[in-house]
């Protein structure tokens, strides 16, 4: 089985996370092929070239090889990488599973966070693109948290035929 681990990936923060739950998936699932571009050292070495048609073709190629689409979604906004591939695994229909950590989501049953909703300016949660999680959640799910994650992860693999593993 292959999977594609689409993340953000210019900070060096980014890197390390990355870089932490690909080698927790990799430990746990030593048989699966995990795809993280970072590694991709032809198109990700960033002091070398790697023109974008490069990066399009390589990247996709990869995700299209995919069984299984892990999208990281926390950030400001989606990143744009991420949210491309995501749209790439929809149209191919490959499941697609995103972790979603925002700790402004806690609360949510919190009446005076909800009532702020109605003060412009004191939206006490975080937003995502709608669309693009929405194409996650029409052949996938959504977790807040990385065990909840791996959990998902465990559950289809588990569940794909033994010959595709």
């Amino acid at each position: 089985m292959n999977i594609y681990f689409a993340a953000p990936m210019f900070a060096k923060s980014d890197l390390l996370y990355n870089a932490y739950l690909v080698n927790q998936l990799r430990e746990k699932y030593p048989e699966v092929s995990i795809y993280l571009p970072q590694e991709n050292e032809a198109i990700n070495d960033k002091t070398a070239y790697a023109d974008s048609q490069m990066i399009a073709l390589a990247d996709t190629e990869k995700v299209l090889e995919s069984q299984l689409m892990i999208a990281l979604l926390d950030g400001i906004t989606i990143d744009a990488g991420v949210a491309s591939e995501i749209g790439v695994a929809y149209a191919k229909n490959i499941p697609t599973l995103g972790l979603y950590t925002d700790t402004r989501q806690q609360g949510a049953d919190n009446q005076k966070k909800i009532e702020a909703l109605q003060t412009i300016g004191e939206n006490q949660f975080h937003y995502l693109n709608l669309y693009t999680t929405g194409l996650i959640k029409l052949n996938g799910t959504i977790y807040a948290s990385e065990e909840e994650l791996l959990t998902g992860v465990s559950a289809f693999i588990d569940k794909e035929p033994a010959n595709d593993i």
